[in-house]
């Protein structure tokens, strides 16, 4: 897949509530990527998204401060090789 990477951006805060989920939603699809973003058990918000890196790196930036009423504590952030196996960015 040339050109295409992944990244993996676990969001860690006051980041479930705050339409996180759904405003990185938005981005991804402005920005053309593919993947999804989910809710996890212990509060925090996992992005899974492959596209263009200096997307993505928008992407990030973006997952760092959130929407208007998150709290981003910290983004864990693994780069990694692309799968091609999202058609659309959804939600979990």
């Amino acid at each position: 897949m040339k050109n295409i990477s992944r990244i993996h951006i676990t969001v860690r805060g006051t980041v479930q509530g705050v339409f996180f989920r759904h405003s990185a939603k938005a981005l991804a699809e402005k920005l053309g990527l593919t993947g999804y973003v989910s809710n996890l058990a212990d509060g925090s918000v996992d992005i899974v998204a492959e596209g263009a890196k200096e997307k993505l790196n928008e992407l990030l930036e973006w997952a760092q401060s959130g929407p208007e009423h998150a709290t981003v504590l910290r983004c864990e952030t693994r780069w990694e090789e692309a799968t091609g196996e999202f058609n659309t960015f959804s939600i979990r």
